[in-house]
């Protein structure tokens, strides 16, 4: 099987497991996500096809998913090896995935590859502006959180558990995370998209708070 018509296979089998995914994480987030890796990966000139591969499928693991059983979800490196995908490549896959996710705002999670590097930022700008905040407030929504709550402070996790286990309200983790990527990007383009995307993030939560203490 050629690179091309694994790509195939894999998009038309995240397409089916997440197309009416509910949490902000289905087939449109992954799509949106290979879109900027593919863009960002022409410009740093890495591997395409891992490039590609590996944003198709880096929610696949997700732990956030892991309880919506209406995915059944099937293990990335089991439908690797289903397609015949070679070992090397295999493991090159499961490590740009593995270096993509947030662990929370005191652990570092550095890129130990260029395709890494531009899925991680991918998934991250996915994670910030206009469509960010829309995920951000499906998430909570899909987990049962209170949009926000002024006696509960943010909390900028030092341990994966913690952040994991976190059932703080919805505006908490525009604090704990979305407004911390801007300076996590990795590569020069995606830190002038992020920019830009932060903004919006900021002026959002200025009017947030304004209609809040009803001064709007």
């Amino acid at each position: 099987m050629d690179n091309w018509e694994i790509i195939q296979k894999t998009e038309q089998f995240i397409g089916a497991k997440f197309r009416t995914e509910g949490s902000g994480h289905d087939w449109f987030h992954v799509d949106r996500v290979r879109k900027m890796s593919f863009r960002l990966g022409m410009q740093e000139g890495c591997d395409l096809f891992i490039t590609e591969m590996a944003a198709l499928l880096h929610d696949l693991d997700d732990w956030k998913l892991k309880d919506h059983l209406s995915l059944q979800l099937s293990g990335t490196e089991e439908w690797l090896a289903t397609l015949g995908v070679d070992q090397d490549v295999s493991d090159r896959l499961l490590q740009v995935i593995e270096d993509v996710s947030f662990k929370g705002a005191g652990i570092e999670t550095p890129a130990r590859s260029k395709e890494a590097a531009v899925v991680q930022d991918a998934d991250r700008l996915d994670a910030i502006g206009a469509i960010g905040i829309a995920r951000t407030f499906a998430y909570g929504g899909h987990k049962n959180r209170l949009i926000y709550d002024p006696e509960i402070e943010p909390v900028l996790h030092q341990d994966f558990h913690e952040y994991k286990n976190s059932t703080a309200p919805t505006v908490n983790h525009f604090y704990e995370k979305l407004l911390l990527l801007k300076n996590r990007m990795n590569t020069k383009s995606a830190q002038l998209i992020a920019e830009e995307r932060h903004r919006f993030m900021e002026v959002f939560l200025k009017q947030f708070f304004e209609e809040w203490s009803a001064a709007q």
